[in-house]
């Protein structure tokens, strides 16, 4: 396993998290937009729970053929091929009328072949670095960079509300694929044998939850990630109702401050305890969806600005933490189990949950956006209560 690594190889990294998000950023952030478009507003919330519903079969499986059995490249590169495929079979799907339901099962399949593969970008990143607190920061911020980079080209080209926008993303994983042959192989652990079924699919990662500090990351985090689900499927709708078009480029706003606080997290690491790092996260994601609620143009690009931030602090965070306290036998399990339990648990009451207020909180076609981001500002507040009252720093793992 490499401890020390070259320029070239800081760019490798750097460049497959660029294009992995760039793509996801073309097929994420006007996803909620273009189902508006193509009159398919009543599968809405359940094409964004489909990604909850994957998260809850794929991550830890794909995640332990990646610790035990298949070199974690090879892993990503089949998956990154299937999910270029049926990114352009959903906008053709769309584009040809094909069915509501047709399409929402084309975007079930979608997310069981998207769901592990930024566990396994990240846990491929983490194997070749000898210094996560310092190194990770700034090669995941090329992740961003490349989020704004899909969002922005999305509105550059008007594909805001096209289907056309998933032949773009398509062609994106596709390279992702072709990038994979240029990343160095690791040196695999040697494979179990008579490994079980449990073993076989993940589930013994599950014992990770057995240590405290772990387990209230891991609540944390799934919490905080349910209110977090209302943010890409309805701030562009808040966008359009103060008048704001081409809202995949505004929603890019909040890449700004996850840059800087990407850049900013090896200094915090190195001086904040991890406590007030995630306490931060935190308070951010209140002030976000707080900001939001005032229902007025200033206020709600404020709160958008604010949510890289929050992302960053929160989410970035612990997947570092995990890092640090997790055996590196387990790595890919362990950030398989963090997608599972904020992909799956957090996001699948999210979208559900934030479909059926955003419905509650809509007369016709005014919503009352006090109530809804108000509401999801004090759910945030309600974590934070929890999390300052259970999380003890724990001490670091001993290499």
């Amino acid at each position: 396993m490499l401890t020390t690594l070259r320029k070239a190889e800081y760019a490798e990294l750097m460049i497959l998290f660029f294009i992995q998000a760039a793509g996801m950023g073309i097929w994420f952030v006007p996803l909620g937009a273009i189902l508006d478009a193509h009159g398919l507003h009543g599968i809405k919330p359940y094409a964004f729970a489909a990604s909850a519903v994957a998260a809850f079969i794929s991550p830890l499986t794909f995640g332990a053929m990646a610790d035990r059995h298949v070199p974690p490249a090879k892993v990503l590169r089949g998956l990154a091929a299937a999910a270029g495929i049926l990114t352009a079979l959903i906008s053709t799907a769309m584009l040809q009328h094909w069915g509501a339901w047709v399409v929402l099962a084309l975007i079930q399949v979608f997310y069981l072949a998207y769901s592990p593969m930024f566990s396994i970008s990240t846990a491929l990143v983490f194997a070749r670095l000898s210094d996560a607190k310092k190194e990770f920061g700034p090669i995941r911020a090329l992740a961003t960079l490349g989020w704004v980079a899909g969002a922005l080209l999305i509105s550059a080209l008007s594909l805001d509300r096209s289907g056309y926008a998933g032949y773009l993303g398509g062609a994106v994983w596709l390279l992702v694929a072709l990038f994979t042959y240029y990343l160095p192989p690791l040196t695999m652990p040697a494979s179990a044998e008579h490994l079980s079924w449990h073993e076989r699919l993940g589930l013994d990662a599950l014992g990770l939850l057995k240590n405290k500090q772990v387990r209230v990351v891991f609540i944390v985090t799934t919490l905080f990630n349910i209110p977090l689900a209302a943010f890409y499927p309805y701030a562009p709708n808040h966008l359009h109702a103060l008048g704001f078009t081409h809202t995949s480029g505004w929603m890019g706003l909040g890449q700004v401050t996850e840059l800087i606080a990407m850049f900013g997290l090896a200094w915090l690491l190195a001086n904040w305890r991890l406590k007030w790092i995630f306490a931060c996260g935190l308070g951010f994601g209140v002030a976000r969806f707080a900001l939001s609620a005032l229902d007025t143009e200033p206020s709600l690009l404020l709160g958008i600005t604010l949510h890289g931030a929050s992302f960053v602090l929160v989410f970035i965070t612990a997947q570092i933490f995990l890092e640090q306290q997790v055996d590196p036998a387990w790595r890919t399990r362990a950030q398989a189990l963090l997608t599972l339990l904020n992909g799956g648990i957090g996001n699948l009451i999210g979208y559900l949950g934030s479909g059926w207020w955003f419905d509650a909180c809509t007369t016709g076609r005014q919503t009352n956006w006090h109530w809804f981001w108000g509401a999801l500002a004090a759910s945030v507040a309600a974590v934070l209560v929890y999390f300052l009252s259970a999380y003890r720093e724990p001490a670091a793992r001993k290499s």
